[in-house]
């Protein structure tokens, strides 16, 4: 009589790549025995491309969240102004204190503060969503890192609004800083009308006007071609540092956190992506994209 025939590691191999399964090298399944962590990561740095549809829900639903939160922290007046005098005394204890003469004389060209005082209340967030969108159809490769960086600055800087209330200088009583949308009436101004009621007066430090604006400047000035562009991106969060200290609205201590802010975003999104944001391949590898331009 015949033997049965010998059921080799190969045949079960082969048995269970045929009904679906699939094993590694060493007849284990993928993901069996490696770390949970090690596989968030994995899954993480596996390049695919972002979907439309999510990345506008979780921008929109971010953004919400953050405007509640932000709100939500205590309006702690008392102490946000002792922060305030105390940023102030140490600027002028450095030679610094540079805002009161640039917040007076800009504020005394009309044709300048104007605009600024528009700047200040609308490109932040143009300027930024401008550059997401224009991220996720250009460099979709790139998209989900550096969003990441700019959840990361953001929910950071939320940790600074609650622990480190502060007054912006035009609300520092004594200092003689102009509140140059009150006195040119322009739109925008949070402690007017309806708007003193639902938004946070005392969330200055960390400025995100310079968090964004050097998120936006380091992308655009990192992956456009054009050199005017490139120009243009390096000019930006100057700009926007020029404005919030001449519409009274930061000190340049202000800016400092926001930068602060950005670069420990950098690190954790480099460290979690495993290589400097802007390195990762500008198409995900097996795409139509990727394969007409290797």
């Amino acid at each position: 009589m015949g033997e049965p025939p010998a059921k080799t590691t190969t045949g079960r191999s082969a048995a269970r790549s045929e009904s679906g399964g699939s094993t590694l090298a060493d007849g284990t399944a993928p993901g069996v025995g490696v770390p949970l962590f090690e596989r968030v990561i994995t899954r993480i740095r596996t390049p695919h491309s972002p979907k439309l549809w999510f990345e506008l829900l979780l921008i929109v639903f971010s953004y919400w969240l953050y405007s509640q939160i932000r709100n939500a922290v205590p309006q702690q007046r008392g102490l946000a102004l002792r922060h305030s005098r105390g940023v102030w005394s140490f600027e002028r204890n450095l030679g610094l204190g540079v805002e009161h003469a640039i917040n007076h004389g800009i504020n005394s060209v009309t044709w300048l503060i104007v605009p600024m005082n528009y700047f200040y209340a609308t490109l932040h967030f143009i300027v930024t969503v401008s550059v997401l969108v224009w991220l996720y159809l250009n460099h979709p490769g790139r998209f989900r890192a550096a969003r990441t960086v700019v959840f990361i600055t953001t929910w950071l800087a939320l940790v600074g609004f609650w622990l480190f209330p502060l007054a912006p200088p035009r609300l520092l009583a004594g200092a003689g800083f102009i509140d140059t949308v009150r006195v040119h009436h322009t739109w925008g101004s949070v402690d007017q009308g309806n708007l003193s009621t639902v938004s946070n007066q005392y969330a200055a430090m960390p400025s995100l006007h310079i968090g964004w604006s050097l998120w936006c400047g380091v992308t655009v000035a990192s992956l456009a071609k054009p050199l005017f562009v490139r120009v243009l991106a390096c000019v930006y969060p100057a700009l926007t540092l020029l404005v919030i200290i001449a519409t009274g609205n930061h000190f340049w201590m202000d800016a400092v956190g926001g930068a602060f802010c950005l670069t420990v975003a950098y690190a954790v999104a480099s460290w979690v992506y495993g290589c400097w944001v802007y390195r990762l391949p500008r198409y995900p590898p097996g795409t139509q994209e990727a394969l007409e331009h290797p």
